[in-house]
């Protein structure tokens, strides 16, 4: 779903960017609000209520978000799709470079290689845009954030889009009214169908975000982390195939170097899991073999 998504963009105009980003806060409120009531879960609003803390976060969480999704929405429908989908390719690199400069994370040989590699690709596609790839930029940067924050905040995916939607939401929703007295708000002045389409923004924030939630914790996250990079390589071949967007030889150059730095993460994420669950296997077997009675070496004293 999220790899399809910039289908779904586009059939929104004439609406702009900024009014179809306003109409995904409000939508998506009323749609998790409809999940909570549904599954009746209530109670964490009153205990983050009481985390001023907590609550700071999310509040920062749901500017990033707005930024990423606002950038994204424009970027597709201006025709950048490709250069959207290297954000989404960069994100996992730039989130191991944030671990290590503001967790004082320790990286793995095989990680430093990747997030060279990854910066040496940003080096040569700014040299075939001609300059930065901002878009790709911002957008992973942003994710970035909102990835650290989330950690930072341990709080269920459909509780925390309900408490950033919630925040989202008077800013949106007054935008909209503001449109409206201007004249210009595209929401039933095109036609039934357009507005339905407007309303399904909601859908389209908050089913694959409980998709993922519920795959979380069937999945593994090796397999998991894996699954991530189908949406940026359906976004990427829709750029190229469906909206025919231009791949210079240099652009090439730079997504194959991204490339490589995601296959050297995976290889070393897979080799380093495969690892830990030797080590996990090879203790239970100890643990077992301490167990047998006769191969205890330093039994309790009689009393």
């Amino acid at each position: 779903m999220w790899g399809l998504v910039p289908l779904f963009w586009p059939l929104l105009k004439p609406a702009g960017a900024v009014e179809i980003l306003a109409h995904r806060m409000v939508w998506s409120l009323a749609v998790v609000g409809i999940a909570l009531l549904a599954l009746r879960r209530w109670g964490w609003i009153r205990e983050l209520l009481r985390e001023p803390r907590k609550l700071g976060l999310l509040t920062i969480a749901a500017a990033v978000i707005t930024v990423n999704w606002g950038l994204y929405i424009w970027a597709v429908n201006s025709g950048q799709v490709v250069e959207s989908s290297l954000g989404y390719f960069i994100n996992p690199l730039v989130t191991i470079a944030m671990g290590v400069l503001l967790l004082n994370e320790r990286l793995r040989p095989a990680q430093w290689a990747a997030v060279g590699i990854g910066f040496a690709a940003v080096v040569v596609l700014t040299i075939g845009y001609g300059r930065p790839p901002w878009i790709s930029l911002v957008l992973a940067f942003s994710f970035a954030v909102y990835g650290l924050i989330k950690k930072k905040t341990n709080i269920g995916g459909l509780e925390s889009l309900a408490a950033e939607t919630a925040v989202q939401f008077l800013p949106a929703l007054a935008y909209l009214l503001w449109l409206g007295s201007q004249g210009t708000l595209s929401f039933g002045a095109e036609g039934t169908g357009h507005a339905a389409l407007l309303a399904a923004t909601g859908l389209v924030t908050a089913v694959p975000l409980v998709c993922f939630g519920a795959a979380a914790i069937r999945v593994p996250l090796s397999t998991l982390g894996l699954l991530q990079y189908l949406a940026p390589v359906f976004q990427f071949a829709l750029g190229v195939v469906y909206f025919h967007e231009a791949m210079p030889a240099e652009r090439w150059a730079g997504f194959s170097l991204v490339w490589l730095a995601l296959t050297v993460l995976t290889w070393d994420a897979l080799r380093t899991a495969r690892r830990t669950r030797a080590e996990a296997a090879r203790l239970a077997r100890a643990a077992r073999a301490a167990d047998v009675p006769g191969t205890v070496k330093h039994p309790e004293p009689t009393v």
